[in-house]
Parts: C-alpha cells; structure tokens; sequence
C-alpha cells in the first residue's frame, strides 16, 4: 500500500493578500496612534498647566505693584515728600487725573 498523499498547497484569493496586510497595519497601527495620541495629550496638558502657573504668579507680582503704588500716590507720602522738598500743601492747586476708558 502506497501512501501518495498530494499536499493541498492553499492559494490566497485576488484581494485576500491585501485584505490580510490591511488588518495586520490596523492592527499596528491603531494602538502606536492611541500611545502617541495620549502622550500629546499629556504634554500639552503639562504645558497648560506651567502657563496658569506663569499666570497665577503674574496676577500676584501685579497685585503687589498696584499695593505698592497705591501706597505711594496716597495723601500722607505725598505730604512727606512735599515737605522734604519744602513746598507746601493747598488742596485748591490739586488737578486730580484720571484714565479715560476707551471705547
């Protein structure tokens, strides 16, 4: 008894090849494009946060500058200063200014 077995050699379709490499890609592709998605993500989350930081210490620098010149511009250092330099007060020579808002 002979065993003359033929082997059945598999023979892909026309689009099946193509078909294949185009689930194998999806299936590389799609989880590298999520990685790098979210690694974005993070930074441009890390980067927001440094600007609110940058952003929270300006607002601290401007409210400690609007102190010190509302400390300066007050009656009493301007009194102090007139008389350092020897001129005197007179509350009818005082122009008062002010900041028109533009419009």
């Amino acid at each position: 008894m002979s065993n003359n077995k033929k082997k059945v050699r598999y023979r892909f379709l026309k689009g099946e090849k193509l078909m294949y490499l185009l689930i194998l890609a999806l299936i590389i592709a799609i989880p590298t494009v999520n990685i790098f998605t979210k690694a974005l993500l993070s930074k441009t989350n890390i980067e927001a946060e440094k600007l609110q930081n940058k952003i929270a210490e300006q607002e601290n620098i401007n409210e400690g500058l609007t102190m010190q010149k509302d400390e300066l511009v007050s009656m009493e250092n301007i009194q102090k200063v007139a008389s350092e330099y020897g001129l005197s007060y007179r509350s009818d020579n005082i122009v008062k200014v002010t900041e028109e808002e533009e419009n």
